[in-house]
């Protein structure tokens, strides 16, 4: 199979039009999570939810967070599915294999030393669902041993097991509350028979087709590899090391670019090293350092400006005084006259999204 000899100007291109951060931007959210094939859960919300970030990006201030849980609860066209929002056409490639789940000795002894546990949750939820996980009683046999936050929180980690098994599902939120109901009730009927392995190539050909170019292995990541196997077609990348795989389609293709201020936990940055390999951008979430040893801020949002991760900026919503705080934009390499205006109309749509007063340094209240 031919090796295609891509030049770092087309690699970044194909990626950032494979997220839909070229121009013109998309128009419908469905249609983007299932281009995107997830949007990320997070609890942060230091500008907005990740989710809801990451759809703004994409789709401007047209965006309503409404919009996403109208098509969660209602419209059943997402499902929320171990932390990440998918398209419910997707959900076959997700649940193949769900019924063997789980693979690893110790979560299999608990769920079987548990068993009776189990068959409570799913006879209440049957009875009364969907339900808080507050609302369900802890009758396990057996605690959760954790040394981390799931210590002996045994309802919430035996409703995550029935998820990943298949067998209960999201049936929405309240607040930052999931509400758990019996999968019956939640997903279709008609879902596609999959074997583990069909449905590992269709995640790793969607998820190719979300990233343009991928490695076909790189280090393991939680919920979402960055990796894609070998589907798509063989590629090196001028200036760097190793062979990609490539989205044959994504070649040559027109490009016109735009600015985004995207969320740390953006697909197009997500990968800090391919970030760093494409488009010579470094990135930390500094959220977990001191305040002291931050370089960027604690919630910095990278800023794309054509097909170039050309800064960050450290902004905070601040919904008690309505501002949206501006505490400074850092310039990777020197803003243009244009970047400057650019980005300054990206942060005046966030803070009309959000619907809070701009405030930027040095300007006053």
């Amino acid at each position: 199979m031919e090796v295609h000899r891509l030049d770092r100007t087309e690699a970044r291109r194909i990626a950032v039009r494979a997220q839909l951060l070229d121009a013109p931007r998309p128009t419908d959210l469905v249609a983007v999570v299932r281009r995107l094939t997830l949007l990320q859960i997070d609890p942060t919300a230091a500008i907005a939810p990740n989710a809801d970030l990451v759809a703004w990006s994409r789709l401007g201030a047209s965006y309503q967070p409404d919009q996403l849980q109208r098509a969660l609860e209602q419209e059943r066209t997402l499902f929320e599915h171990n932390a990440m929002v998918r398209p419910m056409t997707d959900l076959g490639l997700y649940l193949a294999g769900a019924a063997d789940w789980p693979n690893r000795a110790s979560q299999r002894e608990w769920l079987r030393a548990n068993d009776t546990f189990r068959r409570d949750v799913l006879d209440l939820l049957g009875r009364s669902g969907p339900l808080l996980s507050r609302d369900i009683p802890d009758t396990s046999v057996v605690a959760w041993p954790s040394t981390g936050w799931a210590n002996n929180r045994n309802v919430t980690q035996m409703l995550e097991f029935l998820m990943m098994r298949g067998e209960v599902a999201i049936a929405g939120r309240r607040g930052r509350q999931r509400r758990w109901d019996l999968a019956e009730r939640v997903y279709p009927a008609d879902l596609p028979e999959l074997t583990v392995d069909e449905a590992r190539r269709l995640r790793n050909e969607r998820r190719l087709r979300a990233l343009g170019i991928a490695r076909a292995r790189g280090t393991a990541l939680p919920n979402e590899p960055a990796d894609v196997g070998d589907v798509g077609e063989p590629a090196t990348v001028e200036g760097v090391s190793g062979t990609w795989r490539v989205d044959p389609e994504a070649i040559g293709q027109p490009f016109t670019g735009r600015t985004a201020l995207l969320s740390p936990f953006d697909r197009l940055v997500h990968d800090r090293v391919r970030a760093l390999d494409l488009f010579d951008f470094e990135y930390t979430l500094e959220m977990y350092k001191p305040k002291a040893k931050r370089r960027w801020g604690y919630f910095a949002l990278p800023v794309l400006h054509q097909d170039r991760l050309v800064g960050k900026v450290d902004a905070t919503a601040d919904r008690r005084s309505g501002e949206l705080l501006v505490h400074a934009i850092h310039q990777d390499v020197p803003f243009t006259p244009a970047m400057t205006d650019a980005v300054r109309h990206e942060l005046e749509d966030l803070a009309y999204w959000l619907r809070l007063n701009l405030k930027e340094p040095g300007s006053a209240r």
